[in-house]
């Protein structure tokens, strides 16, 4: 087990409220790409003009569905890495905690974790940018529970 600085430790314990903010790097075990990473990195090896804007849909839906179905599918195959378990953890024990994420996986969720606040949306809700309806792909997630 790993240990912890005595004063980190009595921090928290002792914080009025705990604030976490999340990025790519914590799903990164759990088998999703990162997107600025040099070599690996989803920009690295897409042009994000041709995958993630309006634009990009309007010049070719099909592409842009094919991509981000891909990415969903990635998604549902992954499971909370030990991180993510952690987190929920300290979620859980802290009596004010709050996690913001730039991930749009919902592996926190998925490990535990409870009001998340997604700064970047989720990859199972959908905006039409014509009409502003949402619209949400379930995820066809494996039957055993992580938590």
């Amino acid at each position: 087990m790993a240990s912890f600085d005595p004063n980190l430790i009595q921090t928290l314990r002792t914080a009025g409220h705990i604030v976490m903010l999340t990025g790519a790097g914590v799903s990164k075990e759990s088998g999703i790409p990162t997107f600025r990473e040099a070599q690996t990195g989803l920009w690295a090896q897409y042009d994000p003009t041709e995958l993630a804007t309006p634009q990009a849909f309007q010049r070719n839906p099909r592409l842009v569905w094919e991509w981000y179905q891909w990415r969903r599918t990635l998604v549902a195959n992954a499971d909370p890495n030990p991180g993510h378990l952690a987190i929920a953890r300290m979620g859980k024990l802290s009596p004010a905690f709050t996690l913001i994420t730039q991930n749009v996986d919902g592996l926190h969720q998925r490990a535990g974790s409870a009001q998340v606040i997604e700064l970047h949306g989720s990859i199972q809700r959908s905006k039409c940018f014509e009409e502003g309806t949402v619209s949400y792909t379930h995820l066809t997630l494996p039957t055993k529970r992580i938590v």
